[in-house]
């Protein structure tokens, strides 16, 4: 190893420390001592040229250089662990016995609640010895693809398009178009009397722009977290909204929806993931399967 290499322990205790915002929690985490912590720490940025961490009373903030070498850190990390798995596959022909271990996956709350569940039962049943873990992150500032993009994740779910496009480290592809409809109180007389319910991940600009051009919807007056708090307060006649299908799969019975038309609005919905997992056994087997499931729907992109 170069003088210069980074050890994997090293890489490991930069998560951690990135991760506990301590060196103290770093060293409690990792079962090392904290003297041992710090002086890992100082000799990679010694290596790196470049402060990781500010020290000070509150504990070790990372700096710029540090949020990058701890995303970095994570991404090799895993390579790591996927290297015993795609070499037995290699080994195996890249028969059913190679899609194995553990695969992270962020997604947004309707893409977790709705795409998900069929998309990994297919998964597992093809591939037993697959481990999915399942986040449900917030697609609001870098979103799903954020996840990805810092390690914390290798596969996201995210909402793909013009205004939020692959970023350009990642590789993805869209899966579906999600068209939007407007949701109102089943037997409302006159349900755009109501007030219109939104929440902050609805939308791109691109849908933003088609709203403000519609005469008839009013500036949203009631905002919650997620799109289920939005499904309940239509259900229970307080308001109306416009949803994406995937917020509408399961939709309460006090719940109707009405087609927008030829121009209503469309979100695309796809997959984003690292160009060094997007060619391992257990990843390009997640996309078969999402590809597959949304073919079987009529709605592949």
């Amino acid at each position: 190893m170069a003088e210069h290499d980074l050890a994997p322990h090293e890489l490991r205790v930069v998560v951690a420390v990135e991760q506990a915002r301590s060196f103290s929690g770093a060293a409690a985490a990792l079962g090392l001592t904290q003297s041992a912590v710090s002086h890992s720490v100082r000799g990679t940025e010694k290596k790196i040229g470049a402060v990781l961490f500010d020290r000070g009373r509150k504990g070790a903030t990372p700096t710029p250089a540090g949020e990058r070498a701890a995303a970095h850190a994570r991404r090799v990390l895993r390579l790591l662990e996927t290297l015993a798995a795609e070499a037995r596959g290699a080994a195996a022909a890249g028969g059913p016995a190679a899609v194995a271990g553990p695969l992270r996956i962020a997604a947004f709350r309707s893409a977790a609640l709705h795409l998900l569940p069929p998309v990994l039962a297919r998964l597992r049943a093809r591939h037993p010895g697959v481990e999915p873990e399942v986040r449900v992150v917030r697609e609001l500032g870098r979103g799903t693809a954020g996840e990805v993009a810092d390690g914390r994740a290798d596969v996201g779910i995210a909402t793909i398009g013009t205004t939020s496009p692959v970023p350009p480290e990642l590789v993805g592809g869209v899966l579906l178009e999600e068209p939007y409809s407007f949701v109102h109180p089943a037997g409302h007389p006159d349900p755009r009397s109501l007030p219109l319910a939104d929440w902050a991940e609805n939308c791109t600009s691109y849908t933003r722009s088609w709203w403000a051009e519609q005469d008839w919807l009013p500036p949203a007056t009631t905002r919650t977290e997620d799109d289920g708090a939005v499904l309940a307060m239509v259900a229970a006649g307080h308001a109306m909204a416009v949803l994406p299908a995937l917020s509408l799969t399961g939709a309460p019975p006090g719940v109707a929806v009405t087609d927008l038309g030829p121009g209503r609005p469309t979100r695309s919905v796809g997959y984003v993931t690292t160009p060094e997992l997007a060619g391992t056994y257990v990843v390009r087997a997640l996309i078969r399967e999402l590809r597959a499931a949304c073919a079987e729907s009529g709605r592949l992109k």
